[in-house]
């Protein structure tokens, strides 16, 4: 058989915030295992409020229905200052709407993260962003919700604009040093959450917990892990960090 002529088993499907995004893919064949198609379409916020995100909104249930047209068979509602606008309740109402409605598993950045926190069994976490205090606040109380505590963050406050326009050799660069200096805050932290969609970030997890021995959550490695453990995957992910590696018997799984 020729190498790589088998068909996709599993079809993951992403609604972005933005039109374009070149990052989900990327980072998500970097990292998920052969034979997972990822399937995208995008909404387009103006900015990080709820007023941009409740005009995009309507389009939400368009898109899931192009995407369970294309037979995936999960959907997952991307861009963390999205679900921070809607808030938790609201959003869990979606993702239960979307299951009830299309017969397909549903999730979003924030839930998988939270979910692959309280699997490893992380509640004290630092927070490093690349947004403006008022998301970081959002956030916090958000994952407050879910019995998770922010002990410190760490930003480098910009705009969506500016978020778009940095280049990829600086966003792969800033995730690590984001991590190394929210793990190094006071707090004592017992992991690490960058979130975000918009840069190259996958790599700081295996580096940051080879530095500091704690878990780092992000977005992809993190909707990934959540998906695939939905569909019973327990194969081998190695060398992107404890999350996936959990994932596998020889990986351990967490308590």
């Amino acid at each position: 058989m020729i190498p790589g002529s088998q068909p996709p088993w599993f079809r993951l499907g992403y609604v972005s915030p933005h039109p374009v995004v070149d990052t989900i893919t990327y980072e998500l064949y970097r990292i998920a295992p052969p034979g997972v198609m990822v399937v995208t379409a995008g909404i387009e916020i103006g900015d990080y409020t709820l007023e941009s995100v409740e005009e995009q909104l309507p389009r939400f249930d368009h898109l899931v229905r192009l995407l369970v047209e294309r037979r995936v068979e999960r959907v997952v509602l991307s861009g963390v200052p999205l679900a921070v606008a809607l808030g938790r309740r609201r959003v869990r109402a979606l993702l239960s709407q979307v299951e009830s409605t299309h017969g397909v598993s549903a999730d979003t950045d924030m839930e998988a993260i939270i979910a692959a926190a309280q699997h490893l069994g992380i509640h004290r976490v630092a927070l490093g962003t690349r947004w403006k205090p008022e998301v970081n606040e959002g956030i916090a109380a958000y994952l407050a919700e879910a019995g998770i505590e922010v002990v410190a963050t760490v930003s480098e406050s910009r705009t969506m604009r500016e978020n778009a326009a940095l280049d990829d050799a600086n966003g792969m660069r800033l995730a690590l040093e984001l991590g190394r200096a929210a793990l190094s805050a006071p707090g004592e932290p017992h992991g690490a959450i960058l979130p975000g969609g918009r840069w190259i970030a996958a790599h700081a997890a295996p580096v940051l917990e080879r530095e500091f021995g704690m878990p780092v959550f992000l977005n992809y490695p993190c909707g990934l892990w959540a998906a695939l453990r939905n569909q019973g995957y327990r194969g081998e992910i190695a060398g992107w960090g404890r999350l996936l590696a959990s994932l596998s018997e020889k990986g351990g799984q967490a308590t």
